[in-house]
Order: structure tokens, then sequence, then C-alpha cells
């Protein structure tokens, strides 16, 4: 297994498995048109890092990455990690944890002073899961739905 920047012909995978869980099937469209102008934004900007894990010729997980400058904590720079599936055929294998390890080593190479995630509450076994590897749930994550 490989993990390495997505490319536009990586999207309709990535996709599929933002959609392949009781949460994703609710708000993700496979085959809008939305994704590949996203994708374009991310691609272009220095501060994200849209990653695939490739084996077989095929993608079979994926996670961004966006690196956060701040003026907190001496001006720490911050890893946020999003979006972390894994397809469902490669589900408990080590891969997601091998992407997340990915990242950390991503985010330590790049300077950053935190490594940071959300993860819906109803996501019982993520937050175990993340726990594993390290992570405290230090926060509490708000957010606000713009219409």
């Amino acid at each position: 297994m490989t993990i390495r920047r997505a490319v536009a012909a990586d999207v309709h995978p990535i996709v599929a498995m933002l959609a392949d869980d009781l949460l994703g099937a609710q708000r993700e469209k496979p085959g809008d048109p939305a994704y590949l102008k996203a994708f374009e934004v991310i691609d272009s900007d220095p501060h994200q890092h849209l990653a695939v894990a490739e084996a077989g010729g095929e993608v079979v997980g994926t996670l961004q990455l966006t690196f956060t400058a701040g003026l907190s904590r001496l001006g720490m720079t911050r890893a946020t990690v999003e979006a972390v599936r894994v397809r469902s055929d490669q589900r408990g294998n080590g891969l997601g944890e091998r992407l997340v390890r990915w990242a950390i080593d991503e985010a330590r190479a790049r300077g950053c002073g935190m490594v940071q995630l959300t993860t819906d509450a109803s996501r019982v076994d993520a937050h175990r899961f993340y726990e594993r590897l390290g992570f405290t749930a230090s926060h509490v994550g708000m957010k606000l739905v713009l219409d």
C-alpha cells in the first residue's frame, strides 16, 4: 500500500467512500460535479493535502490534512485531519491506523505542534480508534450549518 496526493481521477472513489456509511449516505451525492470543483480548490491550496491510500492500483482509503497557522500557543501551526475513510472491503486490516499515523508524520515534517480532528458524536467506534492512537477528547466541537 502507498499513500500519495490525490489526483482528479481519485475523486469518484473518494466520494464513494464518503457516501458508504449511515451519515455519508444522507449527505453525499456521488456523481455531482461539485466534488470536482471542490477538488480543484483543495488541490491548488498549499495548506491542503488530500491523500489517498492505494493498493493494487485501487484507491482504498483517504483523508484530508489541513495546515492552519495561528497566533495562539506561540504561533503554532496545527494540522487538522478530516474525512478519514477506508473502503468497506479493506476495513479491519490496519489501513486506517496507517493513514492516520502517516498524517501525524506529515504534520511533524511540516513543523506542526498539534494534530487535531473532529469526529461525529455518533461514531463511538471512531472515538475508540482515535483514543487508541493517542488523541484525547479535550474540546467540545460545535458547528453552525449555513444555508
